[in-house]
């Protein structure tokens, strides 16, 4: 106890085991601690590859484990098998020039192993398929028909991939690919024995949604060459952001120039790019990218992370754009690299680790890496070699369990082929690419490497497996704007309300308004006693005032908005709108409107009319008003029930601030509308229309009617003027300016508070003056003798006095006329009874009328002047 305790590193315990062999612990018990040693021991048949012994120091054991190998049968008694491969050395990818010497140390190395295919040593035949179907047809047919039997073929690219794979299961053979990427040889239907140590394209589409998912975008934009490869992987993506909620907004594709589709991004607002291309069409894209500015804090592009690193700064002379516009244009992009060559450092099937496979291959090349083609893939091959190795041991039962014999392969033994796509379709184990497994399509399932261009170079920023949905992420990213940008501009919706002066301004307009149309109404009521006031049918007038009243208070709710009440309320203050003004425009109008109707139906007709105008019965006017009235509370009641108003939203064209931010404004404007608008507007507008236009008529018809019963009527008919004239311009202007908020309120609600101040200064201050400048308890004829007194009164007096004139004329000249016809007769008597007693004399000599004798003193005689003058 008196010891002081202390930590101490323990050695991995997977040296305490050994496959095909023992394992011996001395100097300590488990766990193996500083100091530990163990040895180590074959079984029969079997050899010890490594060292025999190891010392546990600092939690580390001394020296690599060793394993057991089975005692292998002499190089001359082991039966080969053959391996037909087709390396593109040339042509569109020349993957075979790192390729092959790969997959001739993979064989060296799978040859020299005495526990993997013991009784067997793998051969190869290969070709130069030059990366071209033709070609590759050609040295497919002599493969399958000269001999040596191949177990198994193994194209490269794609595009030769297609071809072999479709014809090798007519010949029950297997096909493994190193260097294919194409989505659709993942086709099993199309290719059953196709297997690819070279991941999918597709496998980039998982890491890319993940990364959308990382940084919340939820918009993205394509644009990919036409090839099927890219075609393919585009389709698979497009799936993949469904499924997780993304959505493609815009994809484009060109042949050979991008220029239409960089523009066609730019127009559409594309924030997010997966660019599918290859690396020389690569820098016809970016050169196309600054050009259109697609680029900077604004813009993301996801690019294939097989370009060379500098893609970008590699002389193109198919383009216009200099070194430092491309770099400046790639800048901060993003790329997807299926992770073909181990990070972690460790050791592998074959007992090596990633560095020392680099290091050994560079060996074999005649030329750098840099300069040979497939050098990324060649991990790949080597892995195709051993992943072929452990499938033929598993078949043939190597390390002493029993199988069939490989020999007996022949093109139409499908029993073995069976086998050996099982023992394929189920490996599992640690190259120098990775850990290789094959899912159920035969593609490999492999890590994604994630890096982004900062400064010119590539940065590793994570690493992300699909397999287990792990990304491991090293926040290296860096972003010119500081952060992710939005996959979108962002778009600010503000509601545009009225002008708070404008409102308060009408508003105070509007109070005074209905300040003095209830001074009016005071003064009429008071006054109703007063025989002048009794006259203008007041009760009449009342309505009006409470009708401008209405009227103005409309003008409040016209220009509450957002701004002022909740969404809920609107409802509420649509209908008050509605309401408000309807009532008033039939109260303050319809009382107007039915004393000029009154007085133009008694006083434009002639003589059936005259009793009327001796009597008024008020309740007739008063019903008039109450059918004008009820007529719009129906009307506005339907509408209310059936169809009733609320709110709506007018959405405007979006807006650019004038700071650099990424932003844009939406504006929009509340309205009152319901589903019929326009069919309720139609009908509420003509009906009250046809008032105007009726009320106009009517006061310009009576213009020179005088009567004691209506003695206001002429100012009626000046303030339905007034009303009309305005109601009729402001009713379509605001229709058209609604999408104005100002003008439109401003049009409107004038036109409310204008018509009311006319109506009520016409009908009442007139009414005012005269009783203020004359005392109201004067009498009417008292009135009338004045010569102060008003228009109004002067005009039925003298209309009165004419009349009366008129009707004594009418008798004297009536009487004159008789007078007249009664001296014709005298005269016309009295020259034939002269005519008879006196001969007609001859004329004067002297030139002059006849004379005749001279009548008497005492005769009466009639002169024509004079009878002429009393016609006259």
């Amino acid at each position: 106890m008196d010891t002081p305790s202390r930590c101490v590193r323990i050695c991995s315990k997977s040296y305490l085991t050994l496959e095909n062999g023992k394992v011996f612990l001395t100097g300590g018990d488990l766990p193996a601690l500083d100091g530990a040693r163990v040895d180590f021991r074959c079984d029969p048949d079997f050899h010890l590859v490594g060292s025999s012994r190891s010392i546990c120091s600092q939690g580390q054991w001394s020296t690599p484990k060793p394993h057991c190998q089975v005692n292998r049968t002499p190089h001359s008694e082991r039966r080969a098998v053959y391996i037909g491969a087709l390396f593109p050395m040339s042509g569109g990818w020349p993957g075979g020039q790192a390729c092959q010497p790969a997959v001739e140390m993979a064989l060296e190395d799978v040859n020299s192993r005495r526990d993997i295919l013991p009784d067997y040593e793998l051969k190869l035949i290969h070709h130069d398929s030059k990366c071209d179907p033709g070609q590759a047809t050609k040295y497919l047919y002599e493969l399958l028909y000269n001999d040596p039997i191949k177990i198994i073929l193994m194209p490269g690219c794609s595009s030769v991939s297609t071809l072999v794979a479709e014809a090798a299961r007519m010949w029950n053979l297997i096909v493994l690919s190193y260097g294919s990427s194409s989505p659709a040889l993942s086709n099993r239907q199309r290719f059953p024995t196709f297997f690819r140590t070279h991941p999918s394209a597709t496998l980039h589409n998982p890491t890319r949604v993940k990364l959308f998912e990382k940084w919340g975008w939820k918009k993205i934009a394509t644009i990919q060459q036409t090839t099927e490869v890219f075609t393919s992987t585009l389709d698979d993506l497009e799936e993949r952001v469904k499924e997780a909620g993304i959505e493609i907004t815009f994809r484009q594709s060109f042949f050979s120039d991008p220029a239409v589709p960089v523009k066609n991004l730019k127009r559409q607002d594309a924030r997010i790019i997966v660019g599918l291309f290859y690396e020389t069409e690569a820098r016809k894209v970016f050169c196309e990218v600054y050009k259109e500015r697609l680029f900077g804090k604004k813009y993301v592009w996801f690019l294939i992370g097989w370009y060379a690193d500098n893609w970008f700064k590699i002389y193109d002379p198919s383009i216009n754009c200099t070194v430092d516009e491309m770099t400046e244009a790639v800048e901060g992009h993003i790329t997807t690299e299926i992770v073909m060559l181990n990070p972690a450092n460790t050791r592998s099937i074959s007992n090596m680790t990633s560095q020392e496979f680099v290091e050994k291959l560079t060996k074999r090349l005649k030329r750098h890496p840099e300069e040979t083609g497939g050098f990324q893939e060649a991990p790949l091959a080597y892995d195709a070699i051993w992943a072929l190795a452990l499938a033929l041991n598993k078949t043939s039962g190597g390390g002493g369990r029993s199988g069939v014999r490989l020999e007996d392969f022949n093109y139409n033994n499908q029993t073995i082929t069976d086998q050996i796509y099982r023992a394929m379709n189920s490996s599992s184990f640690e190259g120098v690419s990775g850990h290789v497994v094959f899912d159920a399509s035969g593609s490999r399932m492999a890590w994604t490497l994630i890096e982004q261009l900062q400064g010119g170079s590539y940065k590793k920023i994570g690493y992300y497996d699909s397999t287990k949905d792990d990304l491991s992420w090293s926040k290296t990213d860096k972003w010119i704007g500081g952060s992710p940008p939005a996959d979108q501009t962002l778009v600010i919706k503000t509601f545009r309300f009225l002008s708070q002066k404008l409102f308060i301004s009408v508003s105070v307009l509007s109070s005074l308004g209905i300040v003095l149309a209830v001074v009016c109404l005071s003064f009429n009521i008071y006054n109703s006693h007063v025989r002048y006031i009794q006259n203008s049918q007041p009760n009449l007038n009342n309505l009006t005032a409470v009708g401008c009243s209405l009227a103005l208070a409309a003008v409040f709710p016209l220009g509450l908005d957002g701004y002022h009440i909740g969404r809920n309320q609107f409802p509420f203050v649509c209908q008050a709108r509605l309401w408000l003004l309807g009532l008033g425009f039939s109260l303050g109008y319809g009382s107007m409107f039915t004393k000029i109707w009154w007085v133009h139906t008694v006083f434009t007709k002639k003589e059936e009319k005259k009793e009327w105008r001796k009597t008024l019965e008020p309740w007739k006017l008063y019903a008039t008003v109450g059918l004008l009235v009820g007529m719009d509370v129906l009307t506005l009641a339907i509408w209310q029930i059936v169809d009733p108003l609320h709110r709506t939203i007018e959405t405007f064209a979006k807006e650019e601030p004038k700071e650099d931010i990424d932003v844009s404004i939406l504006p929009q404007l509340e309205h009152c509308s319901s589903r019929k608008m326009n069919t309720w507007l139609g009908i509420f507008y003509g009906y009250k229309g046809l008032l105007l236009l009726l009320g106009i008529f009517l006061a310009y018809e009576t213009k020179s009617v005088s009567t004691e019963k209506i003695n206001d009527h002429r100012a009626v008919g000046m303030a339905i003027y007034n009303v009309a004239v305005l109601c009729l311009i402001t009713a379509p202007v605001t229709m058209i300016l609604s999408s104005q908020q100002d003008a439109a309120f401003a049009f409107a609600s004038l036109a409310i508070v204008f018509s009311s101040y006319i109506t009520l200064v016409v009908l009442f201050v007139p009414k005012m003056r005269r009783l203020i400048t004359r005392g109201e308890w004067q009498s009417e004829a008292q009135d009338t003798m004045k010569t102060g007194s008003s228009t109004n009164n002067n005009e039925e007096e003298k209309s009165r006095l004419l009349e009366k004139e008129n009707r004594e004329l009418e008798k004297i000249i009536a009487e004159k006329e008789e007078r007249v016809s009664e001296l014709r007769h005298q005269l016309q008597s009295r020259q034939q009874l002269r005519s008879r007693r006196h001969p007609p004399t001859p004329p004067d000599p002297s030139g002059g009328l006849p004379r005749g004798p001279p009548e008497p003193p005492d005769r009466l005689s009639c002169d024509g002047s004079r009878v002429h003058l009393l016609y006259k």
